[in-house]
């Protein structure tokens, strides 16, 4: 039997990018292995298919599953432009598939991605997570701060999501706020880029609007990331709807005026020097996507991630 197709299940943590056909087999992220084995893994990436936290357009929970079916477009011909190499001849990448939760008990959800969090990154050095709306980011950011300390945030988004309310709820508008309140975010060390919403109060975090980026331009805003950010730790949280709705339409609360595709691979690809510890990319929606391109962006955006990850490792 060829081991030249179904890569996901054929091959192991060492494979590197090679050929096989975009339009069938196993829908792994990238082609990589699926396994629950971390053993000698250096990125460990999974999906949360969880969107009962939306105040808009549901659907998220099918993100994972897209940006894994577009990622084949990404996983041939050796590596990614304009990086210039395959990260996976060095990275071992290991795809543990999809959280388990009970939707019939929305409350213990929350806890549940918690709880798998916090053993995948007991057995796994970083963990890239596919969303999922966006409160997510909460039980994941608890994982990592339980094992990195107090962390900076650096989030690309179209929303503050620091919504304050009177009592903890579940919703993709105000996790950060909770986090920031409960010491699991350190607000000082913390930016919020891309945003476009009105919000009364920043909560300590810097805030580097859309119009900051348009106007200043891709290497000021790296350079303002790395000046609030500094040497700590810090998680990465990507909201897709950050894009502008031209180049991410598939997202539930799509707001004009946002990034472009190439401003956000630039952003990223100029982050080497910052310590990310972890990360995720939240709100695709598929089913109000056109000819894929939100998936397209969001898969992109975790390739330029992943060799951002190498190279950092290279320069540290």
């Amino acid at each position: 039997m060829s081991t030249s197709i179904d890569q996901a299940i054929n091959a192991d943590k060492s494979n590197s990018i090679g050929y096989e056909p975009t339009y069938s087999g196993v829908l792994s992220l990238f082609r990589r292995v699926y396994s629950r084995d971390l053993a000698g893994s250096d990125i460990t990436t999974w999906g949360i298919p969880y969107d009962l936290a939306v105040t808009n357009r549901p659907g998220a929970r099918f993100g994972p599953r897209a940006i894994r079916a577009v990622s084949t477009n990404l996983a041939w011909n050796g590596g990614p432009w304009p990086w210039g190499f395959d990260p996976f001849e060095t990275l071992r990448m290991v795809d543990y598939g999809d959280c388990y939760f009970d939707h019939g008990h929305p409350q213990s959800i929350p806890e549940a991605i918690y709880q798998q969090a916090k053993e995948i990154l007991a057995a796994t050095p970083f963990l890239i997570s596919m969303g999922g709306d966006h409160s997510v980011s909460y039980p994941l950011i608890k994982a990592h701060a339980e094992k990195h300390g107090p962390l900076a945030l650096i989030q690309i988004d179209a929303h503050s999501d620091t919504w304050a309310e009177p009592e903890k709820r579940i919703d993709h508008g105000s996790m950060f706020y909770h986090a920031i309140n409960e010491g699991l975010i350190d607000a000082s060390h913390s930016i919020q880029v891309g945003l476009r919403t009105m919000n009364d109060s920043t909560h300590g975090c810097t805030i580097y609007d859309a119009n900051s980026v348009h106007l200043n331009g891709v290497p000021a805003t790296i350079k303002e990331i790395e000046r609030v950010v500094g040497s700590s730790a810090a998680y990465l949280s990507f909201d897709i709807d950050g894009l502008d709705p031209a180049f991410a339409p598939g997202t539930g609360t799509p707001v004009c005026g946002g990034l472009s595709t190439w401003q956000a691979q630039s952003i990223i690809r100029g982050l080497e020097r910052i310590n990310i510890v972890g990360m995720d990319l939240v709100e695709v929606a598929p089913d109000y996507d056109h000819a894929e391109i939100t998936a397209l962006a969001a898969a992109s955006l975790l390739m330029d991630f992943i060799c951002l990850r190498k190279r950092h490792l290279d320069i540290v």
